[in-house]
């Protein structure tokens, strides 16, 4: 073929337009001049709404997940707000629920203090203040622990008596705590008066212990007492000052067959929500003032012809408890310890002294060996388990 007949033309695909800054520089102008026109005459305007209108959809359905993330980190996070103001609510709910609870309790508590504290002022005798620490924990005995011993000069027969009446009789003391045997226990035993009718009487706890009542007994079966009668301390016994409530009866029982009526009384005291009480003096332990005694206790021996004999002496025994002593853990504190020590080191030498004399004595007759450790190690043991009974 020829050279004269073939094309020298490029192909499309190498044929080169206006250059690259001549473009550049139309399309700016361009730029330039929408922006102008747009900006002066708003020609723009029609165009935008209609891309705005048609891109609508597109970007609402982009927006999506990015709404949904939003919706629900907000709606775990509101979640977990509202479960953390609920338990900040309830825990405040029940702060509020304890310090009601706690001002109701001092509320009754100055209550009965005010209560104590007028009784004390009513009553013409020494008076100690003392707080219920805790109840004995025999079951078949009424005996709480109060927090004054020896030490506060609390003695064994003091009366115990709380806002309301007698409350019961301190049978035990220890340096710093003391034994209070209620007036409900089946061993415990108050003379008491009818204010009604002035019958006097005599009520012991009830054999039930359960059933926290007194029960008179030795009542003639026509005595004048009716139920809801109070009862009141006579002081007959020396001990309870006179006119302190005891209790009310309960219900009389009279039957044909016996000479004695049966009368139960419901104490006055609380027995089982008391706090806080007042330890008397025993009457037989005041003496009044500028006046002296020999130091005996008297007695009456005997009335006759109009002559009360006495008989001046030692304490007299009174009633020696029957059965086996209850099984108890002693209180045991420091103090108590220190003070015991030196006395209970010289008893136990001197018993131990005392055992093994004798003890020396019988093996020389009977020709026996002798071991003085097993001898000691015995009686430690002994007194050891006895300080429980």
């Amino acid at each position: 073929m020829p050279l004269g007949t073939l094309d020298g033309t490029p192909p499309p695909f190498f044929r080169q337009g206006p250059s690259a800054l001549s473009k550049l520089v139309f399309f700016s102008a361009l730029a330039l001049l929408l922006m102008v026109a747009d900006l002066r005459f708003h020609v723009i305007n029609p165009l935008r709404s209609v891309m705005a209108t048609a891109l609508y959809p597109v970007q609402w359905l982009a927006l999506r997940p990015v709404v949904w993330g939003q919706g629900g980190s907000q709606y775990f996070e509101s979640l977990s707000q509202s479960q953390s103001r609920e338990a900040a609510a309830k825990y405040q709910l029940g702060l509020q629920s304890q310090r009601a609870q706690q001002v109701e309790q001092l509320t009754l508590e100055n209550t009965r203090l005010r209560d104590l504290l007028e009784m004390r002022a009513r009553i013409n005798s020494p008076a100690l203040a003392a707080q219920v620490l805790y109840e004995a924990a025999d079951p078949y005995t009424r005996k709480v622990i109060i927090d004054k011993g020896a030490l506060a000069a609390v003695t064994a027969g003091a009366p115990v008596l709380d806002e309301v009446g007698i409350l019961g009789q301190v049978t035990r003391v220890y340096p710093m705590v003391s034994e209070v045997t209620l007036i409900t226990d089946p061993n415990q035993a108050i003379p008491v008066l009818n204010v009604r009718t002035g019958v006097r009487g005599l009520a012991f706890g009830n054999a039930t212990v359960a059933s926290g009542t007194l029960e008179l007994r030795y009542m003639d079966a026509n005595v004048e007492m009716a139920a809801g009668d109070l009862l009141t301390t006579s002081g007959v016994d020396g001990i309870y000052p006179p006119g302190l409530q005891v209790g009310r009866v309960l219900k009389i029982e009279r039957r044909p067959d016996s000479a004695f009526a049966r009368i139960t009384a419901q104490p006055v005291a609380r027995l089982d929500g008391s706090l806080h009480v007042l330890v008397l003096q025993p009457l037989a332990g005041q003496v009044p003032a500028g006046v002296e005694t020999d130091g005996r206790h008297w007695h009456v021996k005997k009335i006759e012809k109009g002559e009360i004999k006495l008989v001046g002496g030692g304490d007299v025994v009174g009633k020696v408890p029957s059965g086996l002593p209850a099984f108890r853990i002693p209180p045991i504190s420091l103090d108590a310890f220190l003070q015991l020590l030196s006395a209970a080191v010289i008893i136990a030498l001197v018993a131990f002294m005392e055992s093994i004399s004798m003890a020396k004595a019988l093996a020389a007759q009977t020709k026996q060996r002798l071991d003085p450790n097993q001898e000691l190690i015995g009686q430690g043991l002994a007194n050891i388990v006895g300080s429980f009974f």
